[in-house]
């Protein structure tokens, strides 16, 4: 097995913002897993609170494990192993996208086959991040006028207060209404508890379907507070790394949101699935800044989960690469083998 890694830069058409800040240009990591003559991809976005905060860590972090011979271990030892070394979830994760599209391949089937899921079938939402109400009315018709999606995931939590958010918020309101979109909100843990109460309360009056991470990570015993009371779903999103955080905070969920980069892949993924469904939650898959080998990726699991957020590579110009695509609103993955996407960039190949 040779497994080589690949620093790419991804060049965006709009930055976006979120509460903890601004997210630009960045560069991720294409991980490449060649075995007895097929090729696996995966993607590494790092991030700061996925544990590895630049290209640099996540390659130094992935060379620590690659260096020994994985050729005879399971997927799962793998896994294992990198959580023994405690390589951080973004950094491995590429790793494990890769190694679930090669034995796709070497097994000569889609992913989403291989794992016996079926596509996906829920549009995906489109990301609208913190801005001005100004920029607001420039930004919906740059991304509504062309495409079939018609849910609209809004990121509030300004950190200049609440009715800032309502602000920004009505003017989505306005700029949306010839469009008959879904309108969600993430609040990336932007909110304290009063103002989660009052900005719910508020939303649920102004056709907002459900709240996104009211609350700051480590703040999940207000959760209970929260939801008792809650007119809208509450789904949790950082709160929400691994499978066995789900059981702490259950009672006081509507949803989770998974993101491959927050647990480290395909193989974490499938059992926060897993526990969401027995423990009767509904479940949501998201993307950090990805090109379409992860958010194919993603796709290729999603064919069970509720509300999707693949939308990170049609932001991207240009996408270093070729995959999922959005077909009547929906973020597909190609019908060809393992999880369909590799990069433009042919030497790579």
């Amino acid at each position: 097995m040779e497994i080589t890694l690949h620093k790419v830069l991804l060049k965006k058409r709009f930055p976006l913002q979120i509460s903890r800040g601004m997210h630009g240009d960045r560069y991720n990591i294409f991980v490449r897993v060649e075995q007895d003559g097929h090729v696996g991809w995966g993607e590494s976005a790092p991030g700061k609170n996925e544990g590895a905060d630049t290209p640099e860590k996540v390659i130094i972090e992935l060379e620590e494990l690659i260096k020994m011979d994985l050729s005879k271990m399971s997927i799962y030892d793998i896994e294992k192993t990198a959580r023994e070394l405690k390589i951080s979830p973004c950094s491995y994760a590429g790793l494990d996208i890769a190694l679930w599209d090669l034995k796709a391949k070497k097994s000569n089937i889609t992913l989403h086959s291989l794992l016996g899921l079926p596509l996906p079938k829920e549009q995906t939402s489109i990301t609208l991040g913190i801005m001005s109400p100004e920029l607001v009315r420039e930004r919906i018709p740059l991304l509504l006028d062309n495409i079939p999606a018609r849910s609209l995931k809004v990121k509030l939590g300004s950190p200049k207060g609440i009715y800032v958010d309502m602000e920004m918020y009505n003017q989505v309101l306005e700029s949306t209404a010839k469009y008959n979109v879904k309108l969600r909100v993430d609040a990336n843990g932007g909110w304290n508890l009063e103002d989660a109460k009052i900005m719910i309360d508020w939303l649920s009056k102004r056709k907002c379907e459900y709240i996104e991470q009211p609350l700051a990570e480590g703040k999940e015993k207000d959760l209970k507070i929260l939801h008792g009371n809650s007119p809208l779903p509450i789904f949790v999103d950082e709160s929400c790394r691994f499978s066995s955080d789900i059981i702490n905070y259950s009672d006081y969920v509507d949803g989770v949101n998974l993101k491959l980069m927050k647990c480290g892949g395909i193989t974490e993924a499938l059992r926060i699935l897993s526990t969401a469904k027995a423990l009767g939650l509904k479940t949501m898959i998201g993307c950090m800044s990805e090109s379409s080998i992860s958010i194919s990726a993603g796709a290729s699991i999603s064919g069970q989960i509720d509300y999707i957020d693949l939308d990170s590579h049609y932001n991207l110009n240009p996408d270093p690469a070729i995959g999922a695509k959005m077909i009547q609103g929906i973020t597909m993955p190609t019908l060809t083998l393992g999880h369909g996407a590799k990069p433009l960039n042919q030497n790579l190949c």
